[in-house]
């Protein structure tokens, strides 16, 4: 999304992001080289790649790409896409001689039962601790409490499984409003059972949310938005943003991520790009380097 930020507004935006002056200065793609410094980093088992950012890479050579995410250093990937023409043991075997783990994965919300058992079941071959709906979208408040009690029930067959269960947001939820103020934030995060559903929190996508509702520090828009939500938050979804408002590979844009992770860890941090900035694979690339050097 683009909001029409130019050149001219580089210091207001700087503020309405959270960003100092010199963290602001550090938001270029040197950045990605000299992440901020504190105490604490990014535990490298935690670092994971959502494999949508390298899907065009996918489609050409599946077994090579992968072969670079795990030579790159990512010790997990996160699913997407399907399985490219192998079982789900199959891809299994084939991650486990690349040395890498598929931990998570997108998934939609099943048409049934047979689904349900069948998205289960392939979570458990392939090892994941984690499934997670990519995408929801309506102007319906009743469509929003339906999905949420279909999730509840998913939810509880993957709990029993060994499974969590868990939803990833985009900026719509923060800003649709289904009357009388009420978003469809507000409604997943009433309706969602929290011993059940966890968070996968899409920074930038909150970030862009905030931005959207007009709000003066979107970052702290984001920490609010974890803090109050009754669901727990295990995953981030580390996306830069540029000030256009496009997607930035991390350490190259605007967001203030040491403010984030300072404030709330995670059992996995996501790199994820949808529209990379010169290849896939560089996206990728930059953004396991980014997370291996940035202190909070």
């Amino acid at each position: 999304m683009c909001y029409g930020y130019g050149p001219s507004r580089r210091s207001l935006l700087a503020a309405g992001l959270g960003l100092g002056a010199a963290a602001f200065a550090a938001a270029s793609p040197a950045a990605a080289a000299t992440p901020p410094h504190g105490r604490d980093r990014v535990p490298p088992g935690q670092i994971s790649v959502q494999l949508w950012t390298v899907r065009d890479d996918l489609a050409q050579n599946y077994d090579a790409t992968l072969a670079y995410l795990a030579e790159i250093g990512y010790p997990k990937v996160e699913l997407a896409l399907g399985y490219f023409g192998r079982t789900a043991q199959q891809l299994r075997a084939f991650l486990d001689g690349l040395g890498i783990r598929a931990t998570s994965s997108h998934d939609g919300i099943s048409e049934d039962a047979a689904g349900l058992e069948t998205k289960i079941s392939n979570a458990l071959t392939l090892g994941q601790s984690f499934m997670v709906v990519p995408y929801l979208n309506s102007d319906s408040e009743d469509q929003w409490k339906a999905w949420a009690e279909r999730m509840n029930v998913e939810a509880e067959a993957a709990r029993k499984a060994g499974l969590r269960y868990g939803y990833h947001n985009h900026a719509h939820e923060f800003t649709i409003d289904l009357g009388g103020g009420k978003t469809p934030w507000d409604v997943l995060t009433s309706e969602l059972d929290p011993r059940l559903v966890h968070l996968e929190i899409d920074i930038y996508w909150a970030v862009t949310g905030g931005i959207g509702r007009g709000v003066a520090d979107p970052v702290r828009f984001t920490l609010d938005v974890i803090r109050r939500a009754p669901q727990r938050v295990l995953q981030f979804h580390v996306k830069d943003r540029h000030l256009d408002g496009d997607m930035a590979d991390l350490g190259t844009g605007t967001i203030d991520f040491r403010r984030i992770f300072d404030k709330h860890r995670v059992l996995e941090y996501i790199v994820e790009n949808d529209t990379p900035d010169v290849t896939p694979r560089q996206t990728a690339e930059v953004g396991y380097r980014y997370l291996r050097k940035i202190r909070f």
